[in-house]
């Protein structure tokens, strides 16, 4: 069956709605995170030249909050977009994963974090989270349903 034109607008729009507030879920879980885990003694994390400076007195602790900002951004906007498109969740909710990953890999090429950093945050913050998402929100319930209306 093929998609309507006004569906798919509006499925583009949730798309293009739940990635900017996957971005909120982001950006606000950074902008706690000093509160949470406090910075080295002396750095300025909040500009890209502070980071860079200031990478070699980070601790594996400090990365926690930049994985969870990543992976729980791309799990918000995934859910919402499988939670409100009408068709094709799994394709919106890993599109959106992509656009995360996207997003982490021009960080990775930005920041000299650890390698170890960088391959659990590519590997593990965004595409399992857009699934996780579409699971959630009952991406496969609605897989399921669509197969029986055939």
């Amino acid at each position: 069956m093929q998609q309507s034109t006004s569906t798919l607008l509006k499925n583009i729009g949730i798309f293009i709605l739940a990635l900017m507030l996957g971005g909120f879920a982001n950006g606000a879980l950074v902008s706690i995170s000093k509160h949470i885990i406090p910075p080295p003694e002396g750095a300025n994390l909040t500009t890209e030249e502070g980071l860079k400076e200031a990478m070699h007195l980070m601790q594996p602790k400090h990365f926690i909050i930049p994985f969870l900002s990543h992976a729980i951004g791309t799990l918000v906007g995934a859910f919402l977009a499988t939670k409100f498109t009408s068709r094709n969740q799994l394709v919106y909710a890993m599109l959106i994963g992509l656009m995360f990953f996207i997003g982490g890999a021009m960080m990775v090429n930005m920041l000299p974090s650890p390698m170890w950093f960088n391959l659990l945050d590519l590997i593990g913050a965004y595409f399992p989270m857009a699934l996780l998402g579409w699971w959630l929100a009952g991406g496969k319930r609605k897989a399921a349903n669509v197969q029986s209306l055939k």
